[in-house]
């Protein structure tokens, strides 16, 4: 107890004290910092001095739901620092974890709002995610795996899966890649996402960042693993396809007809946010001809008097889009609904009168601004995104062709990424195959 004060020094928050009743004596040492003291009165400090004695009350500290494995050296300080009490009893030594948790209470749903279905998210506290997930996939086949991370958070990490339908591969993959990890800090399970992309500058993601329960649940059943970091109120889900991240939570909800107009409309949206900007500039600089006779006037007409060429007007209006979500993003949510509809309106009327921009560019960055928030899933958003002004540059380049070239090197590139080893424009996932025994006609 002494070496380990010395340990700790000069901290305020150790406690290092001995109960002592009628000859009995039991030390206790922990960090008052990070453990329950009304837990700890009442499951150690009380029935001590109810106890007869010390043989009673190791049996009675033996037989506790909390007691968990004896570490030693460093290993035993990092659990301390965690919430664990060391006790010593006539020298034998045990640890209870006693953690004092202030973040156990679940969150609402803020990046996947749904009508239908659940409206409650995760918590920040590992136990209380794993507690959601048992009430939600009542299996006996699902497991969860325990991994301490290296670095100085020594960070808990949960691996979940159903051992029925993962697929082991995958699960071996993803294993491999936790244990080969070597990073100083981890805080997070979207910190912990750019680690495991394989790469910190690929731009589309392998894995997807969630907090919806019940897209857990579905992954889960499908045959995926599911990562937790403690601290974090998110799951990593892995691996992953393209096409999941154009599925919401509400498709489940509806029926087939809703779900399928739905889909129908985000992929178009896709499309729009993608090529929409450079098939403008396409047209305009290079294949006008291409348009009817009036549409092509027309377009020609709303250009009038614009200084510079098209490229440099789609590129100038999408980047005050950008700034426009960031701001609505950073901005306080009373005011930034308002500043930046304002600014929009200001500034699409100003552009438009000092003959900056054109009326058709206009209605083109409003289509892009609207169909960028189709896709359900962020990350997947902010990569087509960023691949549209890639677009942009082939097509200011090549013109027509360097649209085609640019849409197909990109289709060439996600059918040769990988998610786990897994194909990333795989149409569906399927887990393992269950065999099933088919009895012989005799």
């Amino acid at each position: 107890m002494t070496e380990l004060s010395e340990k700790f020094k000069p901290s305020s928050d150790i406690i290092s004290k001995p109960l002592q009743i009628e000859g009995n004596i039991v030390f206790l040492f922990y960090l008052k910092s990070v453990v329950d003291s009304a837990v700890l009165h009442s499951l150690v400090i009380k029935p001590f001095f109810e106890m007869k004695s010390n043989k009673s009350f190791t049996s009675y500290i033996d037989s506790l739901p909390e007691l968990v494995d004896m570490k030693a050296g460093e290993e035993l300080q990092v659990e301390l620092t965690k919430g664990v009490v060391l006790l010593s009893i006539e020298g034998q030594y045990f640890l209870l974890d006693i953690k004092l948790v202030n973040s156990d209470s679940v969150q609402q749903i803020i990046m996947e709002p749904t009508v239908h279905g659940p409206q409650l998210a995760l918590s920040e506290n590992l136990d209380t995610n794993l507690n959601i997930i048992r009430q939600r996939y009542h299996e006996p086949t699902l497991k969860f795996e325990m991994l301490k991370l290296p670095g100085k958070t020594h960070q808990e990490v949960a691996i979940i899966y159903d051992e029925k339908t993962v697929k082991k591969s995958v699960l071996k993959n993803i294993q491999e890649k936790l244990n080969q990890l070597d990073v100083p800090l981890i805080q997070s399970a979207g910190d912990l996402q750019l680690h495991l992309n394989g790469s910190k500058i690929s731009l589309f993601p392998t894995l997807i960042l969630t907090e919806r329960p019940d897209r857990i649940s579905y992954n889960l059943a499908t045959g995926k693993v599911v990562l937790m970091v403690n601290g974090s109120p998110h799951a990593l889900i892995a691996p992953i396809v393209f096409f999941d991240f154009m599925l919401s939570m509400e498709d489940s909800y509806h029926t087939f007809w809703i779900t399928t107009f739905t889909l129908v409309l985000r992929y178009f949206g896709l499309v729009i946010c993608l090529i929409l900007p450079a098939l403008y500039v396409a047209v305009t600089s290079y294949t006008p001809d291409v348009l009817r006779t009036e549409l092509a006037l027309t377009v020609a007409g709303s250009r009038l008097g614009v200084p510079y060429p098209s490229f440099i007007e789609v590129i100038f209006m999408l980047l005050f889009m950008e700034f426009l979500i960031e701001a609505s993003m950073r901005l306080p949510k009373a005011i930034s609904a308002t500043a930046t509809t304002v600014g929009g309106l200001i500034l699409g009327t100003a552009a438009t009168e000092a003959a900056l921009t054109s009326n058709i560019m206009i209605i083109i960055v409003s289509a892009v601004a609207i169909t960028s928030f189709v896709i359900p899933i962020s990350e997947m958003s902010f990569a087509i995104r960023i691949c549209r002004y890639l677009l942009i540059i082939y097509t200011t380049l090549f013109g027509t062709l360097g649209l085609i070239l640019g849409s197909l090197g990109l289709i060439m590139f996600l059918a040769n990424k990988r998610s786990f080893g897994e194909p990333y424009l795989k149409m569906y996932w399927k887990g393992e195959k269950t065999e099933i025994e088919v009895p012989s006609k005799k």
